[in-house]
C-alpha cells in the first residue's frame, strides 16, 4: 500500500512541485492537481479503501478455509493416570481388584480423520465464492463513494476560487470607481452623497472577499482530507469553471442510453440473492448423510509402578473405521427452511423498490443536468449583457446624466451574474458526479498495482 502511495504522489511530483518555505526547517510540497490525480492519491490512501482491500483479502481466506475441510485431519492424544487405590469389586463370595495400587497407566493414540462424503461442505464452498464476490462489490462500492466526494469536492474548489476572483474584480472596480468620484469630488464635479456612495460600496465589498478566501481555503481542506494528504503537502488546482462548458452539451444523453446493470446497490441486492439461494441449498444438505473415514493407531502400557518409560512394555493397536450418520430429524433445519425462504422473497421486493429508487434519482439528474445546461447559456448571455450596462452606467455617470446609484447596481449585477454562471457550471458538474456513481461508472476507482 505505501508503494501505490508513494508512486501515485511520486509521479504528481514529477510534473509539478513547487517547494514553499515555512519556518526553518519545515517545507511543504505543493501539488499542482488535475481530477484525475486528486483520485488517483485518493483511491490509493484513503483508509475506508484500504479497510475494504482488507476485508476481501480476509473473504479470501475464509474461501481457502472451506475446501480445507475437505482435507484429512491429524490429531493425537494422551493421558497418564496414577492409581494410588485400585477399586475393588465383589461378586458372590470373591473380590476382584480392579487394577494395582500405586501404578501408572500410558495411553497414546494417533488418528487421521478424512471425510468422503460431505455435501454441506461442498455447498459451503460455493457460498465462500460469492461471499467473496460480495466483498469486492463493497469494495467497488467504498471507491465509487469515495470518487463521487473527491470529484464535488474537486469541483467545488473551482467555485470557491472562481468566486473569489469574481468578488476581488469587484471590489478592485468598486475601487477604480471610488477613486474616480473621490478625484470629482475634490474637483468639485460631484456630491459627497455620491463620495459616501461609492466608499460605502467599496467597503462593503471587502468582507464578502475575505469571507470567500476563507471559503477557498476550507474546500482545499476538505479535498486534502479527502485525499488523505497531511501537512507535508500542499495543492493547487489550476482553471476555472468555464473551462468545463465546451464539453457540457457532449456529455448529456437521452435517458434510455443509461441503465443500472453496473449499480453497486442493484449488484450487492443481486449477490444477497444469490447468497440467500446458496445458503438455503446447504441448509437442504443438512437432511443428508455424511460419511467420514477414519483411521487409528494407540499405544497401551498397564500397571507401570516405576517411571522408566523406556523399559514399560507396550500393548499396540489400530483401526479404520468408515463412519456415516444419517440425520432422523431435527426441527431447527425446517425452521431454517422456513426463514430463508421469507428473506429471499423480502429481498426481491427490496431489489423492485431500489430499482425504481434508483431509475427516479436518474431521471432527476438529468433534469438537473438539461436544466444546469439551460442556465449556463442564459447565465453566459446574462455577463454580456451585464457587462453593457455597466459600461453604459459608467459613461452616463461621466457625463453627468446617470446617477452613483446606477453605477452600483450595475456593478453588483455583474457580479451576481458572473456568480450565478459559476454556479451553474457547478450544479451540472455535481449533478453529472451524481449520476456516473448512481450508474456505476467506474473509469478511475483503480490505480496501477
Amino acid at each position: 500500500m505505501k508503494r501505490k502511495i508513494f508512486s501515485c504522489i511520486g509521479a504528481l511530483l514529477m510534473g509539478a512541485l513547487v517547494s514553499v518555505p515555512v519556518k526553518a526547517q519545515d517545507v511543504v510540497t505543493v501539488l499542482d492537481l488535475t481530477l484525475e490525480d486528486a483520485i488517483r492519491i485518493a483511491v490509493s490512501t484513503n483508509p475506508t479503501i484500504v479497510v475494504a482491500d482488507q476485508q476481501i483479502q480476509l473473504k479470501k481466506i475464509s474461501s481457502d478455509e472451506a475446501w480445507q475441510a475437505l482435507l484429512p485431519t491429524a490429531d493425537f492424544s494422551g493421558t497418564v493416570s496414577y492409581t494410588v487405590l485400585a477399586a475393588t469389586m465383589k461378586l458372590n463370595d470373591m473380590v476382584f481388584k480392579m487394577g494395582q495400587d500405586n501404578t501408572s497407566t500410558w495411553n497414546g493414540q494417533f488418528q487421521v480423520s478424512l471425510p468422503v462424503f460431505a455435501p454441506t461442505i461442498y455447498a459451503t464452498m460455493n457460498m465462500t465464492k460469492t461471499d467473496l464476490q460480495q466483498a469486492v462489490e463493497q469494495a467497488r462500492s467504498s471507491r465509487l463513494d469515495l470518487v463521487n466526494q473527491v470529484t464535488k469536492a474537486y469541483y467545488q474548489l473551482i467555485l470557491a476560487q472562481d468566486s473569489y476572483e469574481v468578488l476581488q474584480q469587484g471590489y478592485a472596480q468598486a475601487e477604480a470607481n471610488y477613486n474616480v468620484v473621490n478625484s470629482m469630488y475634490e474637483l468639485g464635479g460631484t456630491s459627497e452623497y455620491d463620495k459616501i456612495s461609492a466608499e460605502v460600496q467599496m467597503r462593503s465589498l471587502n468582507p464578502t472577499v475575505i469571507s470567500a478566501r476563507n471559503g477557498v481555503n476550507l474546500a482545499k481542506l476538505q479535498l486534502m482530507v479527502l485525499m488523505g494528504l497531511d501537512g507535508e503537502y500542499d495543492i493547487e488546482v489550476h482553471g476555472s469553471l468555464k473551462d468545463y462548458e465546451s464539453s457540457m452539451y457532449e456529455d448529456i444523453l437521452n435517458d434510455e442510453n443509461f441503465t443500472l446493470d453496473n449499480n453497486t446497490s442493484i449488484r450487492q441486492l443481486d449477490i444477497n440473492q444469490t447468497l440467500l439461494n446458496q445458503n438455503l441449498r446447504v441448509q437442504k444438505m443438512n437432511f443428508l448423510p455424511t460419511l467420514a473415514l477414519v483411521g487409528s493407531y494407540s499405544m497401551q502400557s498397564l500397571y507401570n509402578d516405576n517411571w522408566k518409560v523406556a523399559d514399560y512394555t507396550w500393548a499396540k493397536s489400530s483401526s479404520v473405521v468408515l463412519s456415516m450418520s444419517v440425520p432422523i430429524f431435527k426441527m431447527g433445519n425446517f425452521t431454517k427452511l422456513k426463514s430463508t425462504k421469507l428473506q429471499i422473497n423480502q429481498l426481491a421486493e427490496n431489489r423492485t423498490n431500489t430499482e425504481r429508487m434508483l431509475n427516479m434519482q436518474v431521471r432527476s439528474y438529468l433534469d438537473n443536468m438539461k436544466a444546469s445546461a439551460e442556465q449556463v447559456s442564459s447565465n453566459r448571455e446574462a455577463i454580456l449583457q451585464a457587462e453593457k450596462g455597466r459600461e453604459i452606467a459608467e459613461k452616463r455617470y461621466e457625463v453627468g446624466k446617470g446617477t452613483i446609484l446606477e453605477l452600483n447596481n450595475s456593478e453588483v449585477s455583474l457580479t451576481q451574474a458572473r456568480l450565478t454562471y459559476s454556479q451553474s457550471i457547478y450544479d451540472y458538474l455535481s449533478a453529472k458526479a451524481d449520476l456516473d456513481k448512481t450508474i456505476g461508472v467506474d473509469d478511475n476507482l483503480y490505480v496501477d498495482e
